[in-house]
């Protein structure tokens, strides 16, 4: 009995939890629905402006089409979370709820695909251009300063070259001295030296008009990207300084191929190539033949002497041109949404918003599962008439009352008198005609009456 007792007082306390937890959905049902349409008419917006500035036209019919899509949003979101809210609590199964929670995870991948990170553009899209402005402008900012330290790295070839021009000269004084070939005078070596020392003077001069070049065009170049960095961070609408930050793109792109134009390590490589290749022997101008002997043997180790030289200007060319050149950098235009893509990482918040006020819901799917299985969980075991409310047994007694009152108001069968009654009477038959004689006078006898039947009513008299 002690059992008994207790089990009844747990199923009455669980039948007052579930109450208790029905009258709270009862309440917020009330407006459930009305902040579900919020939700999507919000996510609706920040879509029409996503879309917005996906389009490239500005006519009625982009407004049209932008507003077209974005209803369909909100119309697809709030049908889908309300069909989440009301069937996934009420299922039972672990089948069915398995079921549900791949087609909210379908639905869900569908919102995001077609709402959510066109919000995150409409959030952040403009912010994100800007990320991809700077990011340009670093890489631009990268390619030029490669491209003038590659030409200075050229450059510095002028002073390998006036090395070498240098030892030809002092060679050449040498030799007009006699101290070179044993004959004093400008003679057959003399003119050989002269005529290298004075291509390589030629080559030095080429080499330091350069350089004025060069840094003309990093200083262009360097005033293309700060006007580049301060179109980044303007106020105002992104889309005309995009157009302004392509015009400064295409003019510095063009500034740094100018940069790796004036490179000289390709001329430099190929005077040293022809400074050994095309040396013009002069004739031997000695008056003894020993002189003439001793002069092409200095001719023949000066030759050797430019061939060591050459090399080594042509291998000093060659290294600075197997540097790593520039990196190719080309400005695209981008659109507000696929910037808040390409560069996502750099706005997890803005992400996360636009994610949120569209699956945001999800969370109201799992708080009603929960609590209509705590409902079900208190009213397990409990009689149908122990679960019943007031204003359900109240409802209930109305209906019996109106039953009862069609009952009474429906009208009883006929007995079988009563449909006597009401049928027609039969119509009396003709009497047949009496023939004329003699009418009896009352006085008559009884005796003479009886047994006569009245013409009438047929019965015996």
């Amino acid at each position: 009995m002690a059992t008994e007792t207790e089990l009844t007082e747990a199923q009455a306390r669980g039948v007052r939890y579930a109450r208790e937890l029905q009258g709270h959905l009862g309440w917020l049902d009330t407006f459930s629905g009305t902040a579900l349409g919020v939700l999507a008419v919000a996510s609706g917006i920040y879509t029409y402006l996503g879309v917005s500035s996906l389009l490239d036209e500005n006519g009625a019919m982009s407004v049209f089409a932008a507003i077209a899509y974005s209803v369909a949003v909100s119309v697809g979101i709030f049908v889908f979370w309300s069909y989440m809210m009301r069937l996934f609590p009420a299922v039972r199964t672990a089948q069915a709820r398995i079921g549900l929670l791949a087609a909210m995870g379908l639905g869900s991948l569908a919102i995001v695909a077609m709402s959510s990170w066109l919000n995150a553009a409409a959030l952040a899209g403009s912010a994100a251009v800007e990320q991809h402005l700077a990011e340009t402008v670093q890489r631009y900012q990268t390619s030029l300063e490669r491209a003038h330290e590659v030409a200075l790295t050229g450059q510095a070839l002028e002073r390998d070259v006036a090395r070498v021009r240098q030892g030809f000269e002092d060679l050449s004084e040498q030799e007009a001295t006699g101290n070179l070939s044993g004959l004093a005078g400008r003679g057959a070596v003399f003119r050989v030296l002269r005529q290298k020392s004075e291509e390589l003077a030629a080559l030095e001069a080429q080499i330091a008009a350069q350089t004025p070049r060069v840094e003309a065009a990093f200083t262009q170049g360097n005033a293309l990207l700060s006007r580049m960095r301060a179109l980044t961070v303007e106020p105002g609408a992104v889309e005309p300084r995009s157009v302004e930050f392509s015009e400064l793109a295409v003019e510095l792109q063009g500034l740094i191929t100018q940069l790796r134009q004036l490179s000289v390590a390709p001329l430099v490589e190929r005077a040293a190539q022809d400074l050994s290749a095309s040396v013009v022997l002069p004739e031997l101008d000695s008056t003894t033949e020993a002189g003439r002997s001793d002069q092409a043997a200095t001719i023949t180790s000066v030759l050797d002497v430019l061939v060591r030289r050459a090399g080594t200007l042509e291998s000093a060319a060659r290294d600075v041109r197997t540097l790593a050149p520039p990196p190719e950098v080309s400005y695209a235009p981008i659109s507000s949404a696929d910037a808040v893509i390409l560069y996502a990482g750099n706005f997890v918040p803005s992400w996360a918003g636009a994610i949120a006020i569209d699956l945001l819901p999800a969370v109201l799917v799992f708080i009603l599962a929960i609590t209509h299985a705590a409902i079900r969980s208190g009213r397990e075991g409990a009689a149908v008439e122990d679960t019943l409310t007031l204003a359900e047994l109240r409802a209930a007694l109305a209906a019996v009352r109106d039953v009862e009152t069609a009952m009474r108001q429906r009208p009883e069968p006929a007995s079988e008198p009563a449909a006597a009654a009401e049928a027609p009477p039969p119509q009396p038959q003709a009497a047949p005609p009496i023939a004329p004689g003699p009418v009896p006078s009352e006085a008559a006898r009884p005796e003479e009456t009886a047994g006569k039947i009245h013409p009438l009513t047929g019965k015996s008299t």
